[in-house]
C-alpha cells in the first residue's frame, strides 16, 4: 500500500479521533487510566477493576462510597460511557472522575462498563457486550456471582442504568431488552439518558454525530436502525423500568434527538414515568469536561436525587 492511500482518512472526530483507511485507528481522548483506590483511609470512593468475560476482554470499573456498614444495602448503577461507539472508557479522568462523583453524591453502588471499540469491534458489539454486563450484573441478586462488592452490598431491588450522548442510546436498548427478555431477581427501576444521541428525523448522515453512528456501525441499515431510532423500535412501549429521566443542554448540536425521544416515548403506549430536564447555557457533555462547574454539580444532584427517590414516589 502506497504512503497517500494510508493516509486516507476513514472517519475523524476531531480533535478526539482519526480513524485511516488502512485500519490505523488514532485515540486523543479515552485513553488515560486513573488508578484504582481501595478502602482509601479518607473514607472515599473506592474503586476496582473486573474482568466480566474473559474470552472476549470485556471489564468493568466498579465504584463503592466509603463509610458503608458490612452488609448495607444500596442501590446499583449501570453506566455506559459516551464517545461514539469508538472511543473513551470508563477508566479515562472524564468518566472515572464522574462516576465517581456521582457514587459519592448518591451513596450507590456503580459498575461503569467497558465495552468494545469499533472500528475494531464494530457495532453491535457494544451493545452486545452492554447486556452481558447487565446481565452478570444481575447474577449477584441472590447473593452468588463472582463479585463481592456486589453480593454484599447491592440492592437489586433498586437498580438504575446511564449513560450519556451514544451511552443514552445504549441504555435505551438495556431497558428494552429488559422489557422483551427480562432480568430475574431484580427490579429495573430506572434509566438516566444524559445528552443522548438518537437518529432522528433530520438525520442524513452530514453532521458527525450521524456520520460517526455509520462508521460504528457498518451493517445498520440507516437512521430507521431501531437501535438509534427509537421511534422505530418495536419495543418502546415496553421499556423494562418504571421511570426514565433525560438530559438536554440547551446548546448541544443534538439537543432536539433528547426531546424527540422523550415525545417518542411519552406517546408510545410505556405506562412509566418519563420526565426532562434542560441545562440552560451547556452545550455536549459540558459536565464531563468542567465538571465543578455550577450547572455541572446541578446536574449531578438531579442524577442523585432521581437515583434515591423514595418507593411510591411514582415508582
Amino acid at each position: 500500500m502506497d504512503s497517500e492511500t494510508s493516509e486516507e482518512v476513514a472517519h475523524e472526530f476531531l480533535p478526539y479521533f482519526r480513524a485511516y483507511k488502512d485500519g490505523r485507528v488514532e485515540r486523543f481522548f479515552g485513553t488515560d487510566v486513573v488508578p484504582l483506590s481501595i478502602n482509601p483511609a479518607s473514607g472515599g470512593i473506592s474503586t476496582k477493576d473486573v474482568k466480566i468475560v474473559k474470552e472476549t476482554g470485556l471489564t468493568a470499573r466498579i465504584f463503592i462510597p466509603g463509610g458503608i456498614s458490612p452488609g448495607q444495602k444500596i442501590p446499583v448503577l449501570v453506566y455506559y460511557h459516551g464517545g461514539g461507539l469508538f472511543m473513551g472508557s470508563p477508566f479515562c479522568a472524564e468518566y472515572h472522575n464522574h462516576v465517581a462523583s456521582l457514587v459519592a453524591e448518591a451513596r450507590i453502588v456503580a459498575v461503569s462498563v467497558d465495552y468494545r471499540l469499533a472500528p475494531e469491534h464494530p457495532a453491535p458489539i457494544a451493545y452486545e457486550d452492554s447486556w452481558v454486563a447487565l446481565q452478570w450484573v444481575a447474577s449477584h441478586c441472590n447473593g452468588e456471582g463472582p463479585e463481592a462488592w456486589l453480593r454484599e452490598h447491592a440492592d437489586f431491588q433498586r437498580l438504575f442504568v446511564a449513560g450519556d450522548s451514544i451511552g443514552g442510546s445504549i441504555v435505551h436498548n438495556m431497558t428494552a431488552q429488559a422489557g422483551v427478555e427480562g432480568l430475574p431477581g431484580v427490579r429495573l427501576v430506572g434509566a438516566c439518558l444524559v445528552q443522548p444521541y438518537f437518529a432522528g428525523k433530520e438525520s442524513a448522515g452530514t453532521g458527525v454525530e450521524d456520520r460517526s453512528w455509520l462508521f460504528s456501525c457498518p451493517t445498520t441499515s440507516g437512521f430507521d436502525d431501531p437501535r438509534i431510532n427509537p421511534a422505530e423500535d418495536s419495543r418502546l412501549s415496553k421499556l423494562g423500568c418504571s421511570r426514565v429521566l433525560i438530559l438536554v443542554a440547551e446548546n448541544d448540536d443534538i439537543r432536539d434527538r433528547g426531546l424527540l425521544y422523550y415525545e417518542t416515548l411519552r406517546k408510545s403506549g410505556w405506562d412509566g414515568e418519563v420526565g426532562i430536564v434542560e441545562t440552560q447555557g451547556e452545550k455536549h457533555v459540558f459536565h464531563l469536561f468542567n465538571p465543578d462547574c455550577e450547572k455541572a454539580r446541578a446536574l449531578l444532584k438531579t442524577l442523585a436525587s432521581f437515583i434515591n427517590r423514595k418507593p411510591g414516589g411514582g415508582d
